[in-house]
């Protein structure tokens, strides 16, 4: 029996997504839970399971190809036909469990999928804001963008023709073997059998692939002969130099994470009143607390940088200045006070700004909201940050001193009543006890959200966060 997989909603009320990459093909056997394809989402990068053991029929959407949720996207021809009925009353799926999975796991999974499909409005209804009154209300889906999901076909978004794309050479894909490609008797898998596997992790593959580095032509300097992040930016530098010169336009399709952001920005910059507030910091202190933390052996498996302590004089202010860690409920008519923190960090990648948030990042030790910050920016830059880790976000910090830059006037996350920048650290003149010194300085920057914090609540909030990095022992006497 033939059975149609459907794009599920992912996220919260997401309408479409992109096929990215497909880890099958037509004629492939596939198992319960195998991964088979990767889409794109206007959030982050999903992985697709599929709830059903079989043979791919047929691919129903091309890579590069945008497709509304609840349209099919795979047909899978299953062993037994859906709905009937076995031995014991039983109703049957069609489906055999995968390996370690008892039937009813398999069976949950199979709901899963389909219940994270939306079904289309009733016959004749209309969405508020078009002809006539509004849906039913129980067919209503709750999306980022409009209203409802739409039911059409699928469709592909216009190509530029041929004569006026670029001349980009494709480097072949390194695979390593997987429950999803057959392994060939050399050792190697699909379409990289003849050569050996390649040893990286996945957030090195994500970087060779944007930057159109094969890894099987690198030789890693890691452990076992792994690929590193630092053999992958060697590899591209020859590349990059023989890169011939672009001229005329290039017009980029404004998708997925980056079209979200757009969204939410242009709605936070004409919803919410921005005030924008300044504060030199010398932050020597912190600096050298820095490096002190590093010697200590519990923070030997975590990066720490003066972001960490950024983060925890934010998270002490906080607690100081509850309304700093608020929303506007505009049809309530109310201030959401929220007594816990989930502290967004502003992280851009090839695909767009995110900002993902630790959740509850109140009740965390220093220790462990360094480890948690590090998870957070590995798993940004590798592409594969989920929906869920950045819903729900209270307060943000966005650290532009990476990029260079002393300071700016950073719009709002959709939702919160304040952000931070906190520019780089850099040697300044600065008086000292009456004299003249040279010292680490950065500048802060606090926009915020002026229907919720006022002048005064802003100041005092910005005030704590620079005192306590002026000296980071303010953070321990005030937490």
């Amino acid at each position: 029996m033939r059975r149609d997989f459907k794009l599920p909603d992912v996220g919260e009320g997401l309408t479409e997504a992109e096929i990215v990459r497909w880890h099958v093909k037509q004629g492939e056997a596939v198992k319960v839970n195998q991964i088979v394809v990767e889409i794109e989402t206007a959030k982050s990068i999903v992985e697709l399971p599929i709830p059903w053991d079989g043979l791919v029929a047929e691919l129903l959407a091309d890579e590069g190809q945008t497709v509304d949720v609840g349209v099919a996207i795979i047909s899978v021809e299953t062993e037994e036909a859906p709905g009937g009925t076995g031995e014991g009353g039983r109703a049957e799926t069609g489906r055999t469990e995968g390996p370690g999975q008892t039937e009813g796991q398999a069976g949950r999974i199979e709901a899963l999928a389909d219940d994270m499909v939306p079904h289309p409005p009733l016959e004749g209804a209309v969405e508020p804001g078009t002809h006539g009154g509004p849906a039913p209300k129980e067919q209503r889906q709750a999306v980022l963008v409009g209203y409802g999901v739409k039911t059409g076909a699928t469709r592909r978004r216009p190509r530029r023709p041929a004569a006026q794309a670029p001349p980009v050479t494709t480097p072949a894909r390194a695979e390593v073997a997987s429950p999803a490609q057959p392994v060939a008797e050399n050792g190697a898998t699909g379409p990289a059998a003849g050569r050996g596997a390649v040893l990286a992790k996945p957030p090195v593959r994500k970087l060779a692939k944007d930057l159109g580095v094969d890894l099987a032509t690198i030789a890693g300097t890691g452990p076992e002969g792994s690929i590193t992040r630092d053999d992958v930016h060697a590899a591209s530098r020859p590349v990059a130099a023989a890169a011939p010169a672009r001229q005329g336009e290039e017009r980029i399709p404004v998708k997925g994470v980056r079209r979200m952001t757009a969204q939410a920005m242009v709605a936070s910059a004409f919803t919410a009143p921005h005030v924008t507030e300044f504060l030199q910091v010398d932050v020597t202190e912190t600096m050298d607390a820095v490096r002190r933390l590093r010697a200590l052996p519990d923070f030997a498996e975590v990066k720490v940088s003066p972001l960490l302590l950024v983060a925890k004089a934010v998270l002490t202010a906080a607690g100081r200045h509850p309304m700093i860690n608020s929303s506007w409920d505009e049809e309530a008519q109310e201030i959401v006070v929220k007594h816990y923190v989930h502290l967004g960090i502003a992280a851009a990648t090839p695909r767009g700004l995110v900002v993902p948030n630790v959740k509850n990042a109140h009740e965390l030790s220093l220790p462990e909201l360094a480890r948690r910050l590090g998870e957070l920016a590995e798993t940004a830059r590798a592409g594969r940050t989920q929906p869920a880790e950045m819903a729900g976000g209270t307060i943000t910090i966005t650290n532009v001193g990476v990029f260079g830059v002393d300071a700016g006037t950073p719009l709002l996350n959709p939702g919160e009543a304040a952000i931070l920048a906190f520019g780089q650290v850099r040697d300044m003149p600065w008086v000292v006890d009456g004299e003249l010194a040279v010292r680490k300085v950065t500048t802060l920057a606090l926009s915020f959200d002026h229907r919720i914090v006022d002048g005064e609540l802003g100041s005092m909030f910005l005030r704590d966060v620079g005192a306590m990095l002026e000296d980071p022992l303010r953070m321990l006497a005030w937490s």
